[in-house]
């Protein structure tokens, strides 16, 4: 079993490890889940559990200094004993939620120690040196992955019998309990979700989608369809008339003159885009995405720059501030490549222009793509993904990494020729025609549809409630079902929209939402 212990520990690790892959979503619960189902022999039970804290923690996604609870090192942990003690996703879930809130402050402290690593970072700048800030990077980065393994690794050695005895002592009436709780938790992740999205102009889209999930049965992908096919409706621009007097090659210029003495190849501007998949890997609260940003776009200098002088200036330029959506991140490594080239060929060029360009486009960036992103494409993912991992299929995480990091992947390596080749009168282009606001209508229009179905699909909550005589008893579930159906989720996922809206913490409407559902199983309110 030490074995199988070691393995589960890797498969945290890899987790963890994300911040070095791009933010491609391998640590969602319902990626690691059915690989701890393999490592325990039991795939099937491995994607169902997956797929239900999936559900419950949809909406834990870090935006900003947010840092939502550990779903990987809590999923990993609660599969793993869920699975060992053969008592299935309640107990998983039981699992889950603590451990990933205690996790949760295990990293966020190492958020804060990172910090005290600027210091070491801003030294090796004065000295040119960017073989320490990329070993630096990478070593800081590391940190988390090794802690949290070695964690899970103990938990694994120490606690897997002693849980399983405790588990197995567990009447059957908690189970249920447990049970009925963890079906009402995925109302949190759907009102994080709508928290991003969801106001008075978007809200028909929302009600739409439970309309045709509620009422028609619709499957969540079919939903998605509509929604693209609504989208692009809706946000489409109707052609200009075209007049005689109009210059018909005016549009057809590039967007910047074609670049004379070039220093960087295609090659370069590919390994930036590699390179900017470990942005995150040393976020801080200080400084954020400041060294993956330098640790990017070092290839780059190693090319321009060839004293140790004008390499310490570039290396500091590039330590300052950043923070932006990791999506949208290479359009802005990309143009500051070209500014950076051009700074090195022109001695008159103004070296603080590459820093205002960046603070500049960092944060109307971070919000088209986090909206994009988190808000439009994880959202059909996870919905797609879920709908078959419930119910034990294996396409379900399968088809969730590919329907979000194929436009994701693609998008991000586009992008970094786009800022390079196009430079900033690309966003001005796309500024003059409205895109990107017609982008930002139209993934919210697709996001809400799907998140709009999710309560009525993915959400089992009834009552057991019956009015009247025993012999002429009417169920309360029947009623509502003939007025609203699925009534009782959507409510309760607007009461928990409500109380995020309120800035209540996750952590107490987790704990809540739990208390509510554990309680109400108790005196048969619901089911």
């Amino acid at each position: 079993m030490s074995v199988s212990y070691l393995l589960i520990a890797l498969i945290a690790m890899f987790g963890h490890s994300e911040d070095f892959l791009g933010t491609t979503l391998f640590s969602r619960p319902l990626v690691l889940g059915p690989l701890v189902g393999l490592v325990l022999g039991d795939v099937t039970q491995g994607v169902i559990i997956g797929a239900t804290l999936e559900l419950i923690f949809m909406g834990n996604i870090k935006v900003g200094a947010a840092i939502p609870p550990d779903v990987i090192t809590g999923g990993v942990l609660g599969t793993a004993f869920a699975i060992i003690s053969g008592k299935g996703p309640a107990i998983a879930l039981a699992i889950a939620v603590p451990v990933s809130i205690l996790a949760e402050m295990a990293i966020s402290g190492l958020f804060v120690l990172r910090a005290m690593l600027n210091k070491k970072f801003n030294q090796y700048a004065e000295d040119g040196d960017f073989k320490g800030i990329q070993r630096l990077h990478i070593v800081s980065g590391l940190l988390r992955p090794v802690l949290m393994g070695i964690i899970i690794m103990l938990a694994l050695q120490l606690g897997a019998g002693t849980m399983k005895s405790f588990l197995d002592m567990i009447p059957a009436w908690v189970q249920t309990g447990l049970q009925v709780a963890g079906n009402m938790l995925p109302a949190l992740g759907f009102a994080l979700l709508m928290n991003l999205m969801f106001n008075k102009n978007m809200a028909p889209y929302f009600f739409l989608g439970f309309m045709l999930a509620a009422y028609l049965k619709l499957p969540v992908i079919a939903i998605g369809g509509l929604g693209v096919i609504i989208a692009l409706l809706v946000t489409q621009v109707a052609p200009k008339p075209v007049t005689d007097d109009e210059d018909f090659g005016a549009d057809d210029e590039p967007a910047e003159p074609v670049k004379v003495n070039s220093e960087l190849s295609k090659r370069d501007i590919r390994l930036l885009f590699f390179r900017s998949l470990a942005l995150e890997a040393n976020f801080n609260f200080e400084t954020w995405q400041n060294t993956g940003f330098a640790f990017s776009i070092i290839p780059v200098l190693k090319k321009l720059y060839h004293t140790k002088e004008k390499m310490a200036a570039a290396l500091k330029r590039h330590l300052q501030f950043f923070n932006t959506s990791p999506y949208g991140s290479t359009l802005v490594m990309g143009i500051t490549a070209a500014m950076e080239e051009q700074n090195s060929n022109d001695e008159d060029f103004d070296e603080e222009s590459i820093n205002s360009v960046k603070l500049g486009l960092m944060g109307p960036l971070a919000g088209v793509f986090d909206s994009l992103f988190w808000g439009t494409f994880k959202v059909i993912a996870a919905g797609v993904g879920t709908s078959l991992a419930i119910k034990g299929n294996i396409l379900g995480p399968l088809l969730f990494l590919l329907i979000f990091n194929v436009p994701h992947l693609l998008l991000r390596y586009k992008l970094t020729f786009v800022g390079y080749n196009a430079g900033t009168r690309f966003l001005q282009n796309l500024a003059k025609n409205n895109v990107m606001d017609r982008l930002t209508k139209g993934a919210s229009i697709l996001g809400l549809m799907v998140v709009g179905a999710m309560p009525a699909t993915l959400m089992s909550i009834t009552t057991p409630l019956q009015i009247g005589t025993e012999k002429s008893a009417v169920s309360v579930q029947s009623v509502l079902d003939q007025v609203v159906p699925a009534m009782i989720p959507l409510g309760l996922t607007f009461l928990v929209y409500y109380f995020v809206k309120k800035n209540i913490k996750t952590t107490y409407l987790l704990l809540g939402l739990l208390l509510l559902g554990f309680a109400g199983s108790i005196i048969h309110l619901f089911a």
